[in-house]
This record gives C-alpha cells, sequence and structure tokens, in this order.
C-alpha cells in the first residue's frame, strides 16, 4: 500500500470561520496535488460506464453512481447500493490504476466508494443518509473531480461549494440536498470511511475558505405567498410535480426549518383538497429524513 501525499497549504491562505453547526457538517480536510486530480478526473471520464440510477425517491433526476469498491461477488460496479462491511475493488476501479493507488494511499477503512455524477437541471432532495446505519462511526469523504459555481450542497442554512483540489468531509446523517443547475455534470469521487486512528489524523484540521459557504436568506411570509401562489396555479392546470418541485427547490434558496420544504408540498395538497397527496407527501418527509 502506498502513502498518501497531499499537496503543501499555502502561505497566508484565507480561511474563514463558517460557525460550528456548518463547519460540524462539511469541510475541507486536505489539499490535494492538482497533477493527481487532474489524472484521476481523465480516469473517471474515461470510465466505460456512467453507472446507474438509484435512490429515485430522492432526486428530481441526473443522478448516477457507479461503484469503486463494493459488497459484490463479482466486483459490478453497478451494484450501487451502499451497506457496511469491508468492500472489494470492482472492475470498473481495476481498470483506474491511479485512482485505486490514490485510494490504497489513504489508509483509511472504508466502507463504500464510488463516482456520482448529478446532470445539468438536477437536484437531489433535501434529506438524510445512514439513518439506518448506527452500529459504527463513518463519514463521507467527497473528492470534486468535475464541478460548476452552480452545483451546491445546502446543509445548515448554508449553500456550499465543493471545490476541486481538495478533499471534503460531509455528515450525511444530518440533512442536506444537492443542486446542479447550469451544468457541467457535477463528477465527485465519494468514500464511506469508518472511524479510525487514520481518519482522525487526516480530519484533525477542517476548515472552510472564504467564499466556499454563502448562508441562504430567510423565507418572510410574502416569499411563502409567492412561492404557493406560483405552485397552486401549476397545480391548478394539472402540472401537479412542476408544482411540488417549485416548492422543493425552496431548500435551496432559502434558510428553511428541516424538512419545510416537505410541509409546504403537504400545504399545497391539502389546500386543494388532496388528502392522498397529501399523506403521501407528509410519508416522503419521514422517510427522507429519518434519524
Amino acid at each position: 500500500m502506498g502513502t498518501m501525499t497531499f499537496a503543501a497549504t499555502t502561505a497566508g491562505e484565507e480561511k474563514t470561520d463558517p460557525g460550528p453547526e456548518l463547519l460540524e457538517q462539511v469541510a475541507r480536510l486536505a489539499d490535494l496535488d492538482e497533477t493527481l486530480v487532474e489524472r484521476m478526473r481523465a480516469e473517471a471520464l474515461g470510465a466505460p460506464t456512467r453507472g446507474k440510477v438509484a435512490y429515485g425517491e430522492y432526486q428530481s433526476g441526473g443522478w448516477w453512481t457507479a461503484s469503486l469498491m463494493n459488497h459484490s461477488p463479482d466486483g459490478d460496479p453497478h451494484d450501487v447500493v451502499i451497506g457496511d462491511g469491508r468492500p472489494r475493488p470492482t472492475t470498473l476501479l481495476d481498470r483506474m490504476p491511479v485512482t485505486k493507488d490514490f485510494l490504497a494511499g489513504l489508509g483509511l477503512d472504508f466502507m463504500y466508494v464510488r463516482l456520482a455524477r448529478l446532470e445539468p437541471h438536477s437536484y437531489l432532495w433535501e434529506h438524510r443518509d445512514y439513518a439506518e446505519l448506527h452500529e459504527r462511526g463513518r463519514h463521507r469523504l467527497h473528492i470534486p473531480l468535475v464541478t460548476n459555481p452552480s452545483a451546491v450542497l445546502v446543509t445548515a442554512g448554508a449553500r456550499v461549494h465543493m471545490a476541486t483540489g481538495s478533499l471534503w468531509r460531509l455528515t450525511p446523517s444530518q440533512a442536506h440536498g444537492v443542486r446542479n443547475v447550469t451544468g457541467p455534470d457535477r463528477l465527485h469521487l465519494i468514500a464511506d470511511v469508518y472511524t479510525d486512528d487514520a481518519y482522525r489524523k487526516l480530519a484533525a484540521r477542517p476548515h472552510l475558505r472564504a467564499g466556499d459557504a454563502a448562508q441562504l436568506p430567510v423565507m418572510t411570509a410574502a416569499d411563502r405567498g409567492r412561492l404557493m401562489e406560483r405552485a397552486s396555479q401549476l397545480a391548478s392546470l394539472g402540472f401537479v410535480s412542476s408544482a411540488e418541485q417549485v416548492l422543493l427547490r425552496a431548500y435551496y434558496a432559502y434558510a428553511l426549518a428541516e424538512g419545510r420544504a416537505y410541509d409546504l408540498i403537504t400545504d399545497l395538497h391539502t389546500n386543494r383538497g388532496s388528502d392522498t397527496d397529501a399523506a403521501r407527501w407528509t410519508e416522503a418527509k419521514r422517510h427522507l429524513l429519518a434519524r
């Protein structure tokens, strides 16, 4: 197993104090060598598969994953259901020697590793992960390979752009969502790892830089009224799914209380007299935000 080398931190690098709640949920952990990132990017873009659309209830469409390390007995990269255990390299990782060496050099205790692609005009709706996994400490690492300024993570009432050139940590057991508005595709290498000494060393200095995060505005009564009016108009014309997405996207525009976007949809359907749809979204909120 190789030894992972990180890029040196630039002298005088400007960091920012984003507040403890946000820093707990997302942070840079280390800078990566630019040439290494370019080589891993080339391998990922040259992969013979885009992967598979999975976890459809979490997204608008456009979210693809391909496993690099999983629990498939035959190394199938299209087995993309995340679970506990000691993973093995897939046939896709075997075709990506630079990425394989990078992962080995981290010296971490892996649970699952994948490539994740979010296409333009696509959203991962507000949700939390690991709800069914409680027996061991685990963490999610992101290495952005391709991104753009409109590709952002939203969590703790803030919008965070996970830029290339760094290894990031996300706490997915907290509510979060992702959007990519303009494109190109957002392509990340994502590794779920267990807590151990190697991880603690890697995560010893979490930080964000100035410009990484922007606080979202609080939704006013007037804002809510405009959104509900627009959604109601769309629903009355028969575009119910579009009306729901208008309200789901409010999560990315305003600092909403957890689950509030789902409550807005429930309110929409209650006002329409559709108890079935209201109950469906009440259940969706419970499922997507389960602790």
